[in-house]
């Protein structure tokens, strides 16, 4: 069911799998429009482009505890409609599998807004249904198909980070000092454009720091090795 607010299926369908009795939906505080207000706290669903709520992040944490949810597609469906938008032409699974590292893609526009204390982010891995359209206006890799919305179909798990060092338990325990961002890929299997992404964001929260060069490339310890060895992965 689409929003009061013209807001897609996926937006509308974690926003009601997220709210609890007594909270207040679509309220109004201080100017803008919060999907969900939990007594002090307000909530905030962003399904991608957290650069275009910079500014109402940073306004609304300087009074309000705020927290931003970011879902991300573990498993993803693909469905295919015709041009008709309601015949259903196919469905099939994609062979691509999203994980939680994913969200530095979207965490490179605010990097440090972990770092106060009004703001908590909280990563949602999801199944859902990508609806696509045969309108032939669509990008020329899914052959004119037009990507319609997306659809929640479960929630797996959940991953909340309150405050820097929390992104320190994403970073291998077993990863050697000092290390490069094309250690870091290898550490965490991801590419290397993903791990640049994610070098980024630690060394804006103080969790790493640079201590040379081996060649072109940059070489990173953890700031501080008693959080490392509380929050690393095993």
């Amino acid at each position: 069911m689409i929003g009061t607010l013209g807001e897609k299926n996926l937006h509308s369908a974690l926003k009601t799998w997220y709210a609890r009795v007594g909270d207040q939906l679509e309220a109004e505080v201080d100017g803008f429009h919060i999907d969900i207000v939990r007594r002090k706290v307000l909530i905030e669903i962003q399904t991608s482009n957290f650069s275009s709520q910079k500014r109402k992040l940073n306004t609304l944490i300087e009074k309000h505890p705020v927290r931003l949810i970011f879902p991300i597609a573990q498993e993803k469906w693909i469905i295919r409609l015709g041009s008709d938008g309601t015949t259903l032409v196919g469905r099939r699974k994609s062979p691509k599998q999203g994980n939680i590292y994913q969200l530095f893609v979207e965490l490179v526009s605010l990097p440090r807004l972990i770092e106060k204390r009004n703001f908590s982010l909280e990563v949602l891995l999801t199944r859902e249904e990508e609806i696509r359209r045969d309108d032939g206006q669509g990008s020329w890799r899914r052959k004119g198909w037009s990507i319609f919305d997306h659809r929640l179909i479960e929630v797996l798990r959940k991953h909340l980070f309150k405050k820097p060092a929390d992104f320190l338990k994403l970073v291998p325990r077993n990863l050697s000092e000092p290390f490069t961002t094309r250690d870091l890929a290898n550490g965490i299997a991801q590419p290397h454009w993903l791990a640049q992404k994610m070098a980024y964001c630690l060394r804006n929260m103080g969790l790493i720091h640079v201590v040379g060069k081996h060649g072109n490339a940059l070489l990173y310890v953890i700031t501080d090795k008693s959080m490392a060895t509380k929050s690393f992965v095993r």
